[in-house]
């Protein structure tokens, strides 16, 4: 296709280009290898000058130049952005004009559309691209380059169009051009659907589903060409999921679009999946008829396993494993089939839960021998089995040895370790699958589901996002399981009571579904003592007895003098009653920094006390006055404030601060309780920063945000 830039560019255009000739190029003559190496060595050396002189020594000795000496001549002028004076660009354009080699030879036009595009010269550069007669991926790169560089988003976008029409493999300045057209909001659909398709011709899954999901109106070709795009790449789970989206979008299926996910439902035997999209085409005469949509749908049906997973897979999820393992022993001894690896990826939970299968391990020893040990689906459902019967080394061994993780096999691995109660390998995991697949997945392991079917793991999950401040996404899986024991009340009532809420933990008590037991009263009265609830707390250990018969413990009378120890708390720290060493520590890209009082050991330490001392101006400014009745050393008042500054919590807040972006919320904790000055200087810093930070101490959670805290100055 002849493709021509003046259209674009005609406003532009401008005469100093030098006219065509009809000279034929001449032949290369035999020159001294020293004035062209000598030439294209200092180009190369970036010593544009030289190179320039050396060009310009060349012309008057009389020797004529090739296709060889003049890119380099050309690429100097580029890097001097010269056009104009003695041997500039202009001149050695006008010379490769005159013999012709502007045309003939592509490496010298290529090199002319550089230059003139890097000069300022940007309808020279275009009369030059358009007379070459077979552009390569650098014509191409040039020429869009030169757009880009002078903002010319339009005709840059204009410009990759063609090159598509054209088969060309898209140069380097692809990427650019992408960034260019999402920074000026060309989010036109037609764009975003050549753009997911030129990322998906290079295997870039990740960069095509990014478009997608930046794509505002999204039309059918855009969703075919994901779903095909997983399904060629083997991610057949994916694919099914955005075929989902595809139809609560309420968008028209095609034949291109049951074509590509039948292949998807084949692979993972959802022969239920199949035959519902089956259906559709069956009520919809034009897609029979089309002969792609014909085959798939043979193709998925001759797969003669599907209808044994199906059912075994339907008992299993129905909670009858005993059941399913008979089938599978059927299906083996019966109908003379060998498993493949969906039957053992939906039996293998099975042998986990069936008290009389006692050789769990075996199924993995029989899963060797039918060769999946390789299979990604087998390897999960292996890390999953060993997860539950606790043998969490067996699975970290699998999924370390995993090539090609998934998102199940991270999600798996995750919940894994909570059921094992190893909470901060999960987060340091989670933090992990985040770096590497970026927003791909989900923040988190809630998109496995399986709180919504397993009571441990869900229990688990709310323990877990407790444990790491995150008292939204445990209510959020406590409120999406269906069936809840005293385990997971206890824990929600606990998450609360530590996060400062003790009216809602309160009110959840009064809502438990379940009987409470030993543990929720020691949870209520953990509430009642970071609250301050005295009296609340003494008739809730009346009750234990009269209205649920609970006997009180040695724990539970423990509990009531903490909470009877709170009234003379404050008495005690008047006293200057002594304490260990306060310690704190903050998390910053998967690294711990641990802060200790007066820390001068830290990499950071003088620019985190030079920050403290100009943030303890603004404080003061908004009122804050040091309470130094903490400080024991006899040393004056200003000195006493100094100390302030240099709490282990004060320091670890300075480094979240310094270190992370703008809104960011901070965690830190600590071993001790956070002082009164701390406390009051946090929710200062929390004002003036206009941060969120989340402290916890030795018995709770402090939330400071917008000047005030969640323990409402109790703790």
């Amino acid at each position: 296709m002849s493709y021509n830039c003046h259209h674009l560019l005609s406003p532009l255009l401008s005469s100093h280009s030098p006219p065509p000739t009809s000279r034929t190029p001449p032949k290369p003559t035999s020159q001294p290898p020293s004035w062209v190496d000598a030439l294209r060595s200092r180009t190369r050396s970036n010593h544009f000058r030289e190179a320039i002189s050396t060009y310009i020594e060349m012309t008057v000795s009389g020797i004529r130049l090739d296709h060889f000496a003049f890119p380099a001549a050309l690429k100097a002028a580029a890097g001097l952005r010269d056009l104009d004076t003695g041997g500039g660009g202009g001149q050695i354009h006008a010379a490769a004009v005159k013999f012709r080699y502007g045309s003939s030879s592509v490496t010298v036009a290529n090199t002319l559309v550089n230059m003139n595009g890097k000069c300022g010269r940007i309808g020279d550069a275009c009369k030059v691209f358009d007379r070459i007669t077979e552009r390569d991926q650098v014509s191409w790169n040039s020429y869009i380059a030169a757009f880009c560089r002078f903002e010319m988003w339009e005709q840059a976008l204009e410009a990759f169009r063609t090159m598509q029409m054209e088969d060309v493999e898209p140069p380097s300045s692809f990427t650019l051009l992408h960034g260019y057209s999402l920074r000026m909001g060309d989010q036109k659909t037609f764009m975003n659907n050549a753009l997911m398709a030129m990322y998906a011709k290079l295997g870039r899954i990740d960069e095509s589903r990014a478009v997608f999901e930046s794509s505002v109106d999204r039309d059918i070709v855009s969703w075919n060409t994901m779903i095909s795009l997983f399904s060629q790449s083997d991610q057949f789970s994916e694919a099914l999921d955005f075929f989902r989206f595809m139809v609560l979008e309420g968008v028209e299926l095609d034949s291109v679009t049951i074509a590509s996910v039948i292949p998807a439902c084949s692979h993972l035997e959802r022969l239920d999946f199949g035959k519902e999209i089956h259906a559709y085409v069956l009520r919809n005469n034009g897609l029979i008829e089309n002969s792609f949509v014909g085959s798939a749908l043979v193709d998925m049906y001759c797969n003669c396993h599907g209808l044994w997973n199906a059912m075994i897979s339907g008992y299993t999820q129905n909670g009858f494993v005993e059941k399913a393992l008979i089938l599978f022993i059927e299906m083996i001894e019966v109908a003379g089939l060998l498993p493949n690896s969906t039957t053992m990826a939906s039996v293998m939970p099975d042998c986990v839960q069936c008290e009389a299968f006692s050789s769990k391990e075996s199924i993995h020893g029989y899963m060797v021998n039918l060769g999946f040990e390789e299979n990604r689906y087998v390897q999960n459902a292996l890390m999953d089995m060993y997860s539950r019967m606790r043998k969490i080394d067996i699975s970290e061994n699998i999924f370390d040895n995993l090539e090609d993780k998934d998102r199940v096999s991270w999600n798996t691995m995750i919940t894994g370790y909570v059921l094992s109660g190893r909470h901060s390998n999960a987060l340091v995991l989670l933090h992990e699958m985040q770096r590497q697949r970026g927003k791909r997945f989900m923040p988190m392991p809630l998109e496995t589901y399986w709180h919504r079917t397993d009571v441990t793991v869900g229990s688990a999950l709310v323990d877990m996002y407790l444990k790491s401040g995150c008292l939204n996404l445990s209510r959020k899986v406590f409120d999406e399981m269906p069936n809840r024991n005293v385990i997971t009340w206890n824990v929600l009532i606990m998450a609360y009571g530590m996060h400062g809420k003790w009216e809602e933990a309160l009110e959840l008590f009064k809502k438990m579904e379940a009987e409470p037991n030993e543990v929720t009263f020691i949870a209520l009265f953990a509430v009642c003592s970071h609250s301050g609830l005295i009296n609340e707390g003494l008739t809730l250990f009346y009750r234990m007895k009269n209205d649920h018969g609970i006997e009180p413990t040695s724990d539970h009378y423990a509990c009531v003098v903490d909470l009877l120890g709170q009234a003379v708390w404050k008495n005690m720290r008047q006293m200057g009653v002594k304490k260990e060493p306060g310690c704190s520590w903050i998390e910053l890209r998967d690294e711990v920094h641990k802060f200790i009082a007066g820390d001068v050991a830290h990499p950071q330490t003088e620019q985190l006390y030079s920050f403290l001392e100009t943030l303890s101006d603004k404080m003061r400014k908004e009122g804050y006055v040091p309470d130094t009745s903490s400080v024991l050393h006899d040393v004056d008042e200003d000195e006493k404030g100094n100390l302030l500054c240099g709490h282990s919590e004060r320091l670890a807040i300075a480094f979240g601060t310094l270190n992370t972006a703008p809104g960011t919320t901070i965690r830190v904790a600590k071993n001790l309780r956070v002082c009164n000055d701390c406390h009051v200087a946090t929710k200062y810093i929390s004002k003036i920063m206009e941060r969120e930070i989340i402290v916890m101490d030795a018995m709770r959670f402090h939330h400071f945000k917008k000047g005030t805290c969640s323990c409402g100055d109790y703790w």
